[in-house]
């Protein structure tokens, strides 16, 4: 109706003609006519009603962020004062949900952007012929959509920068900016205003002279362009094939990257890639660096779980708080310097013969060093024992002297007797049982349940004898 009256009204029909036309009264052209010469807008405006929760929006934001639920939130306002049903909010917060999942497209100028990501590709055969964990390397050239692939079967940094490597030499050159998840391999502490880059790879990013640019955590959306491409290798290569050995898959993938990869048309752009490529965008790539990239003496390793690390069949010591951590190893003439996160963590002499176990137990927890045949596990018990009394004091270097393997769990015997006995029965049975040489736990426990340790000591001598064994001991 709006728009066929405004439509009249500028063909110059009056207001009584478009009336006539239309079938409606006057007045209602006469209202459209004036809205239209006011508003300039030829449908109606509509009158929304706006809702008071618009007031609360950014605190509502906020409590999503907290992963409250709607009644929750609900709650929250209520108690603030704010007058809205249960029903209103769920709506509310439906309709931020909903704005929040919308996302936006992004578009690159040739030469300035590439993306980069792993991706599984399953068990796959390996340079030795065995079938091993087999991952793809994607990078995505984000004007072009030109691809580089490579299959390799592991995510360490120097196979991580050697796949750059080779994907900017099939390139011809080298994009602005490398777009990059956080991946291990480049990314040591994820943050999205200024994270801690891999040292080696930031090294490199400086030599070939380009940015790496991280993506928020859990926003794979940020570098959508290689998220596809490792689902096209997925579907359109791995699937449906075997290889016999790793010669032919990479033979294959080659074939497969040239004639069928990057000729398609494709799906977004409706263009093929190696033709964009070479005509609009090869040109604007930065120049490939004159000299090699040499990896400086630094490798990368896994702390074990006896915290050390593998290094030429030697075993070096890490402090335990870096278990299962990835940590840095600088190599020099005769140390060797351990790092994480850029910070240094252990250093050690390089040891020259092989199978070494190079420890510095301050890597330890303190607890673990407590081992049977270590000082500071016998100078627990020795402590225990004494507080017993004398005699059970005087007992312990004859136990470690008699039962070198296995004296621990007769002093841990001897101290649980302490649930049915009292410290002096306790010490006047380990007196008896020194009289009569009696060296044992069952012979003590023996001792405190017939009550014989009131019975008058004759072998007075005997007693004398091991308390000088124990003065020995203890001096």
């Amino acid at each position: 109706m709006h728009i066929s009256i405004v439509t009249l009204w500028k063909q110059k029909k009056s207001k009584r003609e478009i009336a006539k036309i239309t079938g409606h009264d006057r007045k209602t052209v006469k209202r459209i006519i004036k809205s239209y010469e006011e508003t300039g807008q030829e449908l109606p405006v509509l009158n929304r009603k706006q809702s008071i929760l618009n007031e609360y929006k950014e605190q509502i934001m906020e409590l999503i962020e907290q992963n409250l639920t709607a009644v929750r939130i609900h709650e929250k306002l209520s108690e603030q004062g704010v007058s809205t049903s249960y029903s209103s909010i769920h709506r509310y917060i439906s309709k931020i949900k909903i704005d929040d999942k919308i996302c936006v497209r992004f578009h690159t100028p040739p030469g300035e952007e590439a993306q980069v990501d792993f991706g599984y590709l399953g068990r796959l055969p390996d340079e030795t012929g065995r079938l091993s964990k087999a991952y793809a390397f994607n990078m995505r050239l984000c004007y072009s959509r030109l691809d580089y692939f490579e299959i390799v079967f592991d995510q360490r940094v120097e196979t991580f920068i050697n796949c750059h490597i080779n994907a900017f030499s099939y390139f011809g050159g080298v994009v602005k900016v490398v777009k990059i998840d956080n991946l291990k391999a480049a990314i040591i502490q994820a943050h999205f205003y200024e994270p801690t880059y891999q040292q080696i790879y930031k090294r490199f990013a400086d030599h070939y002279q380009f940015f790496p640019l991280t993506c928020r955590v859990a926003s794979p959306q940020e570098k959508g362009k290689t998220e596809s491409g490792i689902r096209y290798i997925q579907i359109n290569f791995i699937a449906g094939r075997k290889f016999e050995n790793n010669q032919e898959l990479k033979l294959s993938l080659k074939e497969w990257l040239d004639n069928k990869c990057n000729t398609r048309i494709h799906g977004t752009t409706k263009k093929v890639p190696r033709i964009v490529f070479e005509n609009e965008e090869k040109e604007l790539l930065i120049s490939l660096p004159i000299n090699d990239f040499v990896f400086p003496n630094l490798i990368t390793r896994k702390v074990g779980k006896d915290c050390h690390i593998t290094f030429a069949n030697n075993y070096y010591s890490v402090p335990y708080q870096y278990v299962h951590k990835i940590v840095e190893v600088t190599l020099d003439i005769k140390l060797i310097k351990i790092n994480y996160e850029n910070q240094q963590i252990a250093l050690h002499e390089r040891c020259e013969a092989k199978g070494q176990f190079i420890t510095n137990k301050a890597h330890y927890p303190k607890y673990k060093l407590y081992e049977p045949h270590s000082l500071e596990y016998q100078n627990k018990y020795r402590d225990k024992l004494k507080a017993i009394g004398q005699y059970a004091g005087d007992l312990f270097p004859l136990l470690v002297k008699y039962y070198p393997h296995s004296w621990y769990p007769m002093a841990k015997g001897i101290l649980s007797l302490q649930k049915q006995y009292t410290n002096d029965v306790i010490n006047l049975a380990c007196q008896r049982a020194l009289s009569f040489d009696a060296i044992s736990y069952q012979k003590i426990k023996a001792i405190c349940y017939s009550g014989c340790y009131v019975l008058p000591i004759e072998n007075i001598n005997n007693i004398e004898r091991r308390e000088g064994v124990a003065n020995d001991y203890y001096a």
